[in-house]
């Protein structure tokens, strides 16, 4: 290995149906959870309530990943994951048309509920398959993976905000998510998933997981927070601090996207030549910088370029830590994904939340310095983990050695 991490090997990443199947699905969850990001703000103004209270929409989809996280192991482990994700499939798509349809917060709370627990579904079956397809390149596949799911994610702040600005709503522009979902299902029909091994879907108490997975999950949890924190609040601070309109400000959320959509597409060669924890010190990094642009800036000159070097840096944390995770997990995938959904599922409920509460008695700007706090506190779960991580079998070689190996 070099300084730089570098392995002496590349390892070769192999596409095939399953992988581009499992690369679309992924897409298709991802344009939903930005168009949902965007929306929140606009749905706030329509039904007249507070942050506090529009930040509660990230909880109830925050709640649908833990109830995700809770039963979805032992549900695989019975039916398959082939059946499970045709059902989070429906879910996911029933979720979204009662957000939707909604025109009091109880309606739309369901269905933020109902999204996020099939959604969070789909999202553990897809990367536990794609660890199990792709074995040593997994954390690599996830990486390239999670660009189509940013990728999609920039078109659909973007679809939202021409909605807006064209008169349609921002409805029009969620509900494409549905569209996609029949129409991945439809072309991939009949391509099957690889199953679990007994092993990794036996239901295994979270006790018995190993104390290094859980300071590893604190990495994955700190990131997931900071995505949707930028994800659901950044339009608003784009609005009240750098004059944008409703729908400039929506679509500027794309700058977020568009970053991490560049780092999970270079992410997948990158994973394949770097160490994870080297990759994952220098995207905090990176992260922190284009943070700080974006907090001090007061117009959209210099907000929307710090957000895309954001971006750049949010982009290979959470894949890149969910492959960490199944390492210290010692390869039970389906075990140690349902309890990163968990870890999903508080991040998102309180992260938005709290962004939103801080808001409503000071500003969104100041509230935002719940950013920098969380990637202070990855830092350090970063570090504690890695000597544990690396005495653990296999862990050297597999993690200070090749990212997915």
């Amino acid at each position: 290995m070099t300084d730089g991490g570098a392995t002496e090997a590349v390892e070769r990443l192999e596409r095939d149906r399953l992988s581009w199947m499992l690369y679309l699905t992924l897409g298709t969850y991802g344009y939903f959870l930005y168009a949902f990001g965007v929306s929140v703000p606009l749905l706030r103004e329509e039904l007249h309530i507070s942050r506090s209270q529009a930040g509660l929409h990230g909880t109830a989809l925050a709640c649908g990943a833990v109830l995700a996280g809770l039963w979805g192991t032992r549900v695989i482990a019975r039916f398959g994951r082939g059946l499970v994700l045709q059902v989070a499939s429906v879910t996911l798509c029933a979720g979204v048309v009662a957000y939707c349809a909604g025109r009091v917060p109880a309606v739309t709370l369901l269905g933020a509920l109902l999204a996020g627990s099939g959604g969070s579904q789909l999202t553990n079956i897809v990367n536990a398959s794609m660890m199990d397809r792709h074995g040593s390149a997994g954390p690599a596949a996830l990486s390239e993976a999670n660009a189509f799911g940013g990728g999609a994610g920039i078109v659909s702040p973007l679809v939202v905000g021409g909605a807006v600005a064209l008169g349609l709503g921002w409805r029009v522009g969620v509900l494409v998510t549905v569209l996609l979902v029949v129409v991945v299902r439809g072309v991939f029909h009949g391509t099957r998933l690889p199953e679990p091994a007994p092993a990794s879907s036996a239901g295994t108490p979270a006790e018995r997981l190993p104390l290094v997975f859980w300071i590893t999950w604190v990495v994955f949890a700190c990131s997931i927070a900071v995505e949707f924190c930028l994800a659901l609040w950044v339009s608003d601070e784009l609005r009240t601090r750098d004059n944008l309109s409703a729908g400039a400000a929506a679509a500027g959320v794309a700058a977020v996207l568009a970053g991490l959509t560049v780092s999970r597409v270079a992410g997948g060669r990158l994973g394949l030549r770097h160490s994870v924890d080297w990759l994952l010190d220098r995207s905090i990094l990176v992260l922190l910088l284009g943070f700080a642009g974006f907090w001090v800036a007061t117009t959209p000159w210099l907000a929307l370029p710090s957000l895309l070097v954001c971006g750049l840096g949010l982009g290979m944390l959470a894949p890149l830590s969910v492959g960490r995770s199944v390492v210290a997990a010692g390869g039970r995938s389906d075990l140690a994904l349902a309890r990163t959904s968990l870890g999903a599922g508080l991040a998102i409920g309180a992260g938005p939340f709290l962004v939103g509460a801080i808001a409503d008695r000071s500003s969104v700007h100041t509230a935002f310095l719940l950013v920098p706090t969380l990637l202070g506190l990855a830092l350090v779960a970063l570090a504690v983990s890695r000597p544990l991580l690396t005495k653990a079998e296999g862990g050297r070689e597999r993690v200070n050695g090749k990212a997915g190996g």
